[in-house]
């Protein structure tokens, strides 16, 4: 199925759910409204000339600076069409919340803890949605913009002299 005719019957099931689409080099992508995320990708699943069947991936991006600061991006793969498509849902700063797809892709279940764990992005019905990279006891989210890089101290001095002095290969 051609991407425009995609775009065209999800604005037609869903004319409220779709913000933007656009394509570039061939892939599809369509920006959806938070609260309608469950009904397009349910209907991408299972419209029968569609059938969107497998998450291929599930990430956060944090955009600082920007209204919506945070975006959810859901890769989507039809086996039966060999087919893409790409949805995006942008969420605001203040509560970056989304519905959980756990309900229909269950590999959902551990892109999003990683998105919640590493960007603080919460998925609404999630069933266990808790760290899993970083330590229990770790505040915030790493990989936000707004958080400070950090660094570690060297346990050693470093000594030049001691080392250019047993260069392995030194000229003579």
């Amino acid at each position: 199925m051609e991407n425009a005719s995609v775009a065209e019957r999800l604005r037609a099931a869903l004319p409220h759910a779709v913000i933007a689409s656009h394509e570039h080099r061939g892939d599809l992508s369509i920006v959806v409204q938070p609260e309608a995320l469950i009904d397009v990708a349910r209907f991408l699943r299972d419209e029968p000339e569609l059938r969107y069947n497998f998450l291929e991936n599930l990430c956060g991006v944090d955009y600082l600076g920007r209204d919506p600061r945070f975006e959810v991006v859901y890769h989507l793969l039809s086996f039966s069409n060999h087919h893409r498509i790409c949805l995006k849902v942008g969420l605001p700063e203040a509560d970056p919340t989304v519905d959980s797809l756990t309900g229909l892709w269950p590999t959902a279940n551990w892109q999003e803890r990683e998105a919640y764990d590493l960007f603080g992005i919460i998925f609404r019905g999630h069933p266990s949605l808790e760290r899993i990279l970083m330590p229990d006891d770790w505040e915030g989210h790493p990989l936000r913009k707004d958080v400070p890089l950090g660094y570690e101290e060297v346990a050693f001095t470093f000594n030049q002299e001691q080392i250019d002095a047993h260069k392995p290969y030194a000229q003579e």
